[in-house]
């Protein structure tokens, strides 16, 4: 029987304002084993991680590291017990190298100095013995998404840790660079190192990992080993019901224009043209997914359109009006919603009430006034209906809605954009990070929309499920371009469009059509 690396037994987390995050957990993780860890936002995966950390104190129980007793304080104090954590977004400084960001804080060198050619050498050291492939002389910034989680890896790995934490590690990957991350992980793996992988991807779950624990409200609802599961019996323990894992949706029937862009360019502050001649268009009734790997000018572009920052040049019509030099609020009242990619800096004003967040872009609606005030019955009626229809699991409408799992609050962003009557919803990652069965909500409402209310849905996400899934219509970007369409969505793979995500192919102008 394999060593047991870690033990976190009974573990109980109790906030100050007595929410319980956590209820009598144990999780192990063997030497040589990937242990999956899922569960719905909220369930108490990511304050069951936190605590393994050192980023918050267990309030009850205990944690066994090498069958030892540990008490965790900090981060610094989590890997020098040999615990290392690579987050969803990576903990990097941009203009600094691969090196100097592995080695940060445990810089080689006599006093003040900072001996770098035996850092190349530590990195270089350790570049190899993992299999992880990097060029220790490069800028961060100049990194791919998959060398930058090398990176990650490798920051752990050299400080000597034996238990990985990986959340979500595949989020912002092509199926390539998933695919070489596996075989690492899996090196790992046999090296003898206890890995603790957190996905909602559950196809990776069973690729990947040997054993699974599901957590549910904090507490354990259920552990097994993988070849005992299957996708559908994990969902069932995650949110307590089946969830149908696809979406049956009549073929759309696109009308009028409502989005069109034309040879768009955007130059960033730094001089980069992150996007370039841009051009294609949405109809109302149907779902515009773009796919590429991050960074390659399709979070720029829901920006642009949305008036978050401004063109470089280049034309864009929403409904037939050019939206340059337009306010944000002027493009809304244009048609046009929008879930941002970071839905805690531009989704939600975070200390304000579940009312306060679902409300805010309509307090000029005439039939929420009475007189020179605020109808108060009346936007309490709106809210309790939204909350109602887009099940958003609060215990009441002045909740702040900073104490909502990520799940429900993008509910309370989604129930505020689809109720004002858009007829163009910009939606970028949408689901990421968050339980499968609000993922499920949200891709059957994108699909409802267009189909019953004739809505343009223009989709931005690096999940390729969910983009092959919802897709009426498909772009793949590259290096700010358009590399290919798919019109007929059910006939790609997810294999084909890695291949035009990262450059390998491209089509002709011929070959893509027209993109209006």
């Amino acid at each position: 029987m394999a060593k047991q690396l870690l033990k976190m037994e009974g573990i109980t987390k109790i906030y100050d304002n007595g929410f319980m995050a956590n209820e009598d957990v144990t999780f192990e993780v063997a030497e040589g084993e990937i242990h999956a860890l899922i569960g719905e936002n909220g369930a108490g995966k990511t304050t069951l991680m936190k605590m393994l950390f050192g980023l918050e104190p267990v309030t009850h129980g205990k944690i066994y590291i090498d069958g030892e007793e540990a008490h965790i304080s900090n981060p610094l104090d989590a890997i020098a017990k040999g615990v290392g954590m690579v987050h969803q977004h990576f903990m990097q400084v941009p203009n600094l190298t691969v090196t100097e960001n592995i080695v940060l804080g445990m810089e080689p060198g006599a006093g003040q100095l900072f001996d770098t050619k035996k850092a190349v050498e530590m990195v270089s050291e350790a570049s190899k013995k993992f299999n992880l492939d990097v060029d220790p002389n490069a800028l961060i910034r100049d990194c791919s998404v998959g060398q930058r989680q090398k990176v990650e890896l490798l920051k752990s790995l050299i400080r000597g840790v034996k238990v990985l934490i990986l959340d979500e590690p595949t989020a912002v990957l092509t199926p390539q660079e998933t695919k070489q991350l596996f075989v690492q992980l899996k090196a790992l793996r046999d090296m003898g190192y206890g890995i603790i992988f957190i996905s909602h991807k559950l196809e990776e779950v069973m690729e990947l990992c040997s054993r699974v624990t599901v957590l549910r409200h904090g507490k354990v609802t259920g552990r097994g080993n993988i070849e005992d599961l299957d996708p559908v019996k994990m969902s069932n323990l995650m949110v307590g019901r089946d969830v149908i894992m696809k979406i049956d949706k009549e073929p759309a029937q696109p009308t009028e224009p409502v989005l069109q862009v034309r040879n768009l360019n955007y130059m960033d502050d730094i001089g980069r043209r992150l996007i370039k001649d841009l051009s294609f268009g949405i109809r109302a009734g149907e779902v515009l997914g773009i796919a590429g790997v991050e960074g390659n000018g399709q979070g720029e572009l829901t920006e642009i359109i949305t008036g978050l920052i401004t063109r470089t040049d280049g034309e864009i019509y929403i409904n037939g009006t050019e939206t340059n030099g337009m306010t944000i609020r002027q493009i809304r009242d244009l048609g046009v919603a929008h879930i941002s990619e970071d839905r805690m800096t531009y989704g939600i004003a975070a200390d304000l009430s579940v009312r306060d967040n679902m409300t805010a872009i309509y307090l000029d609606r005439a039939d929420f006034k009475h007189g020179p005030l605020m109808n108060i019955k009346k936007i309490n009626e709106f809210v309790d209906q939204g909350i109602k229809d887009f099940e958003i699991a609060c215990d009441f409408r002045n909740e702040p809605v900073r104490l909502l799992s990520g799940g429900n609050i993008q509910k309370v962003i989604v129930a505020r954009e689809f109720s004002f009557g858009a007829n163009l919803i910009v939606v970028n990652q949408p689901t990421r990070g968050i339980d499968v069965g609000t993922t499920d909500l949200i891709r059957r409402l994108l699909v409802k929309y267009t189909r019953e209310n004739n809505v343009a849905v223009l989709l931005v996400s690096s999940d390729l499920n969910e983009i092959l899934e919802v897709s009426d219509r498909l772009l793949v970007m590259h290096e700010g371009r358009v590399a290919a369409q798919f019109t007929d969505v059910s006939k790609v793979t997810d294999m084909q469009l890695g291949e035009y995500m990262l450059g390998v192919r491209t089509m002709t102008a011929e070959e893509m059509g027209d993109l209006q």
